[in-house]
This record gives structure tokens, sequence and C-alpha cells, in this order.
């Protein structure tokens, strides 16, 4: 397989096992808004996008108070719900080590925001394996490629020698408006049909065999 020079991965449903934290946090959120409560599959549709256009887009909403009284309220719900810190998948620490000793460089691009990221790296202890970040602070919302050019002017790495990682369409959205390789993982948010659809150069059904795929 191509050695990459520079992994880039999304982080919620890539890496970190939090979906079903997010959308018990949004369904929470409706409902201490007054909002209608969404389906689990109605929240899973949004996750990937920065917070304020998903909240906006889930809700149907174009009243920009209403929105931001919708994103304070999360915000503070989840934080509320991080007691418990959510754990890497199975298998994602010895991934991160083995690129690692293997020399690629690793990077982060996500929708959450820069205090959840840090406060995620935080709790996992993994901050020190990546060389550069992206987040919803400091960048155009997925699908936008905003985030990966970014991290290739930032890095200095080709469009070429890079990758991007995700369980979303707007991961691999991104990716392809650049003509970067794109991995879909099947184990998070969006299925195979919905990935396929952006032409990944391969899609895998968990962090063994994405190893195995970056490594080979």
């Amino acid at each position: 397989m191509k050695a990459y020079q520079l992994v880039i991965f999304d982080w919620d449903g890539t890496l970190m096992d939090s979906i079903a934290k997010i959308i018990r946090c949004m369904q929470l959120t409706a409902l201490r808004c007054g909002q209608p409560v969404p389906s689990d599959a109605q929240v899973g549709d949004i996750i990937g996008i920065s917070l304020r256009p998903a909240i906006a887009r889930l809700f149907n909403l174009r009243c920009d108070e209403t929105v931001t009284e919708l994103v304070a309220t999360y915000k503070t719900i989840f934080v509320e719900q991080d007691a418990e810190p959510y754990p890497l998948f199975a298998g994602a620490p010895a991934l991160l080590d083995a690129l690692t000793a293997n020399g690629r460089q690793l990077a982060v691009a996500t929708g959450k925001a820069r205090r959840g990221l840090d406060r995620a790296w935080r709790n996992t202890n993994t901050g020190g394996y990546f060389i550069a970040s992206r987040t919803a602070c400091e960048a155009q919302s997925k699908p936008s490629s905003d985030m990966l050019e970014q991290l290739l002017a930032e890095t200095g790495v080709q469009v070429n020698d890079a990758v991007m990682i995700g369980d979303t369409t707007y991961d691999m959205q991104m990716a392809e408006q650049l003509g970067m390789d794109r991995i879909g993982v099947t184990y998070g948010v969006h299925d195979a049909i919905r990935l396929e659809q952006h032409r990944p150069v391969a899609l895998v059904n968990s962090i063994e065999q994405l190893q195995h795929y970056l490594l080979a």
C-alpha cells in the first residue's frame, strides 16, 4: 500500500467511540430548549459538521438567536455528561503507536471545538501523537476542504502524500474536493453505501483493518 507521509484523522466516530454520547446530548438539548427531539439517525446524519451549522440543519432553523441558544445548551450538557470520558475505539492507541514508529506524521481534522478536542486529548493522553490539527474554531465546516488545505500548508506535505480517514460522507467529500486519497471507516456514523459514493481508496470495518491497510 502507499506509504502516506501525513495521515489525517477525523476524531468522533473514527478514533473516539463518542457517537452515542453526541446523540444523547443533542436529544437532551432539544428537550431542554423545547425543540422536537430528533431520532438517533437524524442526529447521526449531522455528526461531523461544525456545531452551529449542524444544529441549524438538524432543527431546520433560520433564527440565529435560537441557534445560539441551542449551541450554548448543547455545550453545557456535553460538559455535564463528561463525568466519565469516552474511550478511544479498541486498537486506536496501538494504531497511533505503530504509525508513529513507522515515521508517519499524524494530524486531526474535526468538527469539534478546540476546547473539546484538547479535553479529549487530555482524557486519552493522545495529544502528543499529532503534529497538527484543525477544529471548527479555526476553519470552515466540513465538507469544505479548508481544514485539509490548512493542514497541508502547515505541514508542507503535498496532497498526493496525504490521506484523510473518517466515518462520514463529510470527511470523504472534503478530501475528494482536493483530490486527496481517503479511507472510510464503517464502524462510525455513515454506512459503507454512503461512504462508497465518494470513491475512497479503501473501506475498513475496524481499527485493525485500518492499521493493516496503512502499514501492509
